[in-house]
């Protein structure tokens, strides 16, 4: 359990080969192991976790207009059973409703907002508002860019770069273990999201795939771990992709920073970005297990799905993206499963 304590905001995100403008508080940086690895190469997730559903049916029923297409993994039929979906359509919107015994999805042409259920539910939807239950997992609404988290109703922006949409905000949500307040605050987590371990980011108990374990077994796919229904953490080849798609990891850091929030750089030159994609990074600093937290205002460390597969570090580290304030690159390196840095989900 992380203790409470909030240490000077002089340390910064590690830097990998960063010679004398390292911090010499090397207590208050994440431990890392440098790496080899080369943004052109294809780095695929050693696992994954698929997102969970149930076997109970589900029901959607919409207002006014009449294409419909089907997906499941099982038959399914317009009447509807206990393995089956029944969609009757009419609006101009598009919803997909999940469960892990069948899907069925209506879309039309003019706006989109897709429903993710973790169990059965019946949804009725016009096109003014959206009723739901409470066992449902999200919402995204593409027409206004927005993702809410039904497991506590909170609402993230999002942003679609490339070919990738991503939560414009960290995640927020409170685990029973492995996440955290900066400072052990709830104003920080209010206005940065909280800081998760990467067992808890990636959906384990820490005593499975934490600190100093092997053969974490993730399965195959997306790893959905700690992200609502219908999005995943993201891999570390999706950050890849990711930097490619605002220019190259050259420019990252200042395409993905926020306007504001970053210290100035030693220069005195402004540490912010120019946040021309809308992923708007904010310096939220980072978590250790010793109950320290550091960086707060000079960078930004996010969790990938994929771990470090060397014979030793696997079982310790994991890779992160991290953006520092005195530079205008991303960043992909080994970090300490222990650590614990922000979370930005990716949808499915």
């Amino acid at each position: 359990m992380l203790k409470r304590l909030l240490i000077p905001l002089s340390a910064v995100c590690l830097l990998v080969s960063c010679g004398d403008e390292c911090s010499s508080n090397a207590s208050t940086q994440p431990e890392f192991v440098e790496s080899n690895f080369s943004l052109e190469q294809e780095v695929e997730s050693s696992s994954s976790v698929k997102s969970r559903g149930s076997s109970g049916s589900a029901k959607i029923e919409e207002f006014s207009s009449p294409t419909v297409s089907d997906k499941s993994s099982s038959s399914m039929k317009n009447g509807g059973s206990s393995s089956s979906a029944k969609t009757e359509e009419s609006s101009s919107s598009e919803i997909v409703n999940e469960s892990s015994s069948s899907l069925k999805t209506g879309a039309s042409s003019s706006s989109g907002i897709t429903i993710e259920l973790s169990s059965s539910v019946i949804v009725e939807e016009s096109s003014s508002s959206v009723l739901s239950s409470s066992s449902m997992n999200s919402i995204y609404d593409a027409e206004n860019n927005t993702l809410t988290d039904l497991r506590d109703n909170q609402v993230y922006k999002t942003v679609t770069i490339g070919e990738q949409i991503w939560m414009a905000e960290n995640l927020n949500y409170e685990t029973d273990v492995g996440s955290y307040c900066y400072g052990d605050s709830a104003e920080y987590c209010k206005k940065y999201g909280r800081l998760y371990t990467w067992a808890t980011a990636v959906g384990k108990p820490e005593n499975e795939c934490g600190f100093g374990k092997r053969y974490c077994d993730l399965g195959e796919g997306n790893v959905r771990g700690v992200c609502p229904a219908g999005w995943h953490l993201p891999s570390m080849f999706e950050w890849e992709t990711l930097f490619f798609a605002v220019g190259r990891q050259a420019l990252a850091g200042i395409m993905l920073k926020s306007t504001e929030g970053w210290e100035d750089k030693d220069d005195g030159t402004s540490g912010n970005g120019s946040d021309d994609f809308g992923f708007s990074a904010l310096p939220a600093g980072s978590g250790f297990n010793d109950g320290n937290y550091s960086a707060l205002a000079f960078s930004a460390c996010f969790w990938s799905s994929t771990e470090v597969t060397s014979n030793y570090a696997f079982s310790v580290y994991a890779f992160g993206m991290y953006l520092r304030n005195g530079y205008d690159d991303g960043n992909l390196n080994n970090f300490s499963k222990n650590d614990a840095f922000s979370v930005r989900c990716l949808k499915d």
